[in-house]
């Protein structure tokens, strides 16, 4: 294959097309306009059988033409054959022309007086409220916030760039998208997928090509699982809190200022439905989502929100599907912590599959992915969540290698025991690096249905002075030695990844060359940076040199990368006003112009590669072709499950476990309402797989559980373990006894 074109990195004006970006046919270099989705129906598409409705959850389809039609009170239908009618009494010809003469006299007194009198006064009246035209197209009926129907026309349920949207919560605004996208919202039809993003990407209901497609996301990080960086006015507000379990615990308190419903209240407002249409408007095409486990449920005394922030992530996928941005949800947080970071909820010890409570704690792991999956595999949701991230950033250097892939063998065969194996057959599989570097993965579930290996390739976490400059002039060389080291660093590994495991993406990258930002490394956290952090926390105070060489670097890092989310989407300001993490918000460098407005014109900035090139084929197994799901049977004898010993030495068999024998929790399913009002039936119960009825994991009735946040060095208690089948999770058996939440 033809290695990939040089391109100059992106200016404010340019819209440069490479060949890795495909455009429609008739599509034009402006964009101005939205164009139809790809193409019409064909029965040799993909198994999603994009615009052929064989699902409750296909969106509408292209219907045939008919050479006739006719119109009764159940609606149009086909002609019917029938016999020609006998020919009519003289009686009834009179009484016909009789009718006819009458309405002509009717005419000739009425119109008058319509033309004269009645049009010119209402013509009048309206002309200054709506000059325009009346436009075209079927019109129906909504609720509005009064409770009164009022009519709707086609131009309220789709639109393109300067439309009007009448977003989730009443308001309006006016859609931006120089990039061809549309957005669909049809109250009538809640589960519509028509939308696309912009013009080179297919609409929802068509299947991702992830050869010869290129994932251009960015994070929704900090909105349901809370980062210090990311929102540091909720932790300027609590001293002492620099977790989410300290956060939680200091709001519980503060019952004046609302208690833990501040929580919701940053649900709310955090991440918006415009920040969605906006991320479609900046050209990008997914969005990676962070959730909790305690969206779920919490044990014991966790002080997390629990069963709250599941209804705004539904939302959230709502609107992406409105825009259509596909989504890869991520499990960021697991019971006793994959790696002690502040965003797995409680900083310090790791306590997933390590330490007394590790299999206990890797127990409730699984159940809780099992949930997820089985509600996003529904049809209702399998087109929007393309991608389960499992389990975030495990840090493996301390759970141990063949423990983190026995885990994911077991994850894997569990959910794809739920979805089933091939194409459109539940979401790919995103698994983390755990911190080992590509090389380590691969062969790794040789076989396996749609795994993708996801890593977070940063320069700011070096423990380097990263003093080079990066402010070098707005010219040719701006960047200084940043944007090569980008390409060096990443394109050629990313490639040969491709290749010896299969998918592979960047699931976060910044603008971070630097470590510098308040909190950016936790509340207290100290730098490595050789010069002045004081120079990179605030964005305003940057020149034109900075912004162009940052811009280089962001270019140098998205075309190496190819396929990248970008973390994050939106940094809070501080107390003081000023977003003092400006390296990290797509948001704020797309406003001031160290952050490509087309993610396309970065393509061949790195220029040829110096190592492997990736000609955008896979092997049918790793997309869900022929022989996904073939696992290589040694995996499992290589990586068992449980473990046959922990990292840390200790034996599972000896170890505190639960028992499967509680109730299952089901995600609740949204309601929806249509355009009078009613409520819509429901198509699904947020449980994909009816034969999935095992119990899940619970605590032993009279066995004293060590705390599971903090059990690395606790005592073994007695009577708790069951031995090590008790550790198996879920298996699919019959009959159904589940539980809302």
């Amino acid at each position: 294959m033809a290695e990939r074109p040089y391109s100059q990195v992106s200016q404010p004006d340019s819209l440069n097309k490479a060949i890795y970006a495909p455009l429609p046919l008739n599509d034009a270099s402006s964009f101005a306009r939205p164009q139809p989705p790809f193409i019409g129906y064909s029965d040799t598409e993909s198994p999603r059988q994009s615009y052929a409705q064989a699902s409750i959850a296909d969106s509408h389809t292209y219907l045939p033409a008919r050479n006739q039609t006719y119109f009764t009170g159940d609606g149009e239908k086909a002609a019917p054959l029938v016999t020609p009618p006998a020919k009519p009494r003289r009686t009834g010809r009179f009484i016909i022309i009789g009718l006819i003469i009458l309405i002509i006299v009717a005419a000739a007194v009425i119109l008058p007086i319509y033309f004269v009198v009645i049009k010119p006064h209402n013509n009048g009246s309206s002309a200054a409220v709506n000059p325009k035209k009346p436009s075209s197209g079927p019109t129906a009926t909504t609720t509005g916030a009064d409770g009164k129907a009022t009519p709707i026309s086609a131009a309220t349920i789709t639109g393109g760039d300067g439309s009007t949207i009448t977003a989730s919560n009443g308001t309006t605004f006016t859609y931006t998208n120089q990039f061809g996208g549309i957005w669909y919202s049809d109250p009538n039809d809640p589960y519509n997928n028509n939308a696309y993003p912009n013009s080179w990407t297919p609409p929802l209901n068509q299947s991702w090509d992830f050869g010869n497609s290129r994932i251009h996301g960015v994070n929704l990080g900090g909105w349901f699982v809370l980062e210090p960086f990311i929102t540091p006015s909720l932790y300027q507000k609590y001293p002492g809190a620099v977790d989410e379990w300290t956060l939680s615990t200091l709001m519980a308190a503060d019952t004046a200022n609302g208690g833990l419903n501040q929580l919701e209240d940053h649900y709310k407002t955090f991440i918006t439905e415009q920040d969605i249409a906006q991320i479609a408007g900046a050209g990008l095409s997914w969005v990676r989502i962070p959730i909790p486990y305690w969206a779920i449920d919490t044990w014991n005394d966790e002080p997390f929100l629990a069963k709250t922030s599941w209804k705004y992530i539904v939302q959230a996928l709502q609107w992406c599907r409105k825009y259509g941005i596909r989504v890869k949800l991520d499990l960021h947080t697991f019971p006793g912590s994959q790696n002690g970071f502040n965003h797995s909820g409680k900083v310090g010890q790791i306590n997933f599959l390590n330490g007394v409570m590790g299999i206990a704690n890797a127990q409730r792991a699984l159940n809780y992915i099992r949930i997820i999956t089985e509600f996003i595999s529904q049809p209702e949701y399998r087109d929007v969540v393309q991608i389960f991230g499992i389990m975030n950033e495990a840090e493996v250097k301390i759970i141990g290698m063949t423990e983190i892939r026995g885990f994911y063998v077991e994850a894997y065969e569990m959910i794809r025991g739920i979805t089933g194996t091939g194409e459109g057959k539940g979401p790919y599989i995103s698994i983390h690096d755990g911190f080992q570097g590509l090389p380590a993965w691969a062969g790794f579930l040789n076989g396996a249905d749609r795994v993708i290996l996801d890593i977070h390739p940063y320069f700011a976490f070096d423990d380097s002075p990263a003093t080079a400059p990066i402010d070098t002039g707005t010219g040719a060389g701006a960047g200084g030695t940043w944007p090569q080291a980008a390409c060096n660093r990443w394109m050629s590994s990313m490639n040969t990844s491709r290749t010896a495991f299969g998918v592979t993406i960047a699931g976060e990258f910044s603008n971070g060359f630097n470590d510098c930002g308040l909190f950016l490394k936790g509340v207290g956290g100290s730098t490595t940076y050789g010069g002045n952090c004081q120079d990179w926390q605030d964005a305003s105070q940057w020149t034109d040199g900075t912004k162009a060489g940052l811009l280089a670097f962001s270019s140098a890092s998205m075309d190496a990368l190819r396929d990248w989310f970008f973390w994050t989407w939106k940094i809070d300001p501080a107390n003081n006003g000023v977003v003092q993490s400006p390296l990290w918000s797509y948001q704020l460098g797309l406003a001031g112009g160290w952050i490509p407005t087309d993610p396309r014109t970065v393509i061949g900035t790195c220029g040829p590669s110096s190592g492997p090139v990736f000609d955008g084929t896979f092997d049918p197994w790793m997309t869900g072709g022929a022989g996904a799901g073939n696992l290589d049977p040694t995996q499992s004898v290589q990586y068992p499950w449980p473990p046959a010993q922990l990292d840390d030495g200790n034996d599972p068999v000896q170890l505190p476990l639960y028992t499967s024998t509680g109730s299952i929790a089901t995600l609740p399913m949204p309601t929806f309402t249509d355009n009078k009002g009613k409520t819509i039936d429901a198509t699904a119960n947020g449980w994909f797989n009816a034969n999935d009825n095992a119990p899940g994991p619970t605590p032993i009735p009279g066995c004293s559980y060590p705390d599971p946040w903090n059990a690395v060095n606790a005592t073994i208690p007695t009577g708790c373990s069951g031995g090590a089948s008790a550790a198996v999770p879920a298996v699919i058996t019959p009959p159904p006894s589940r539980r809302g939440l």
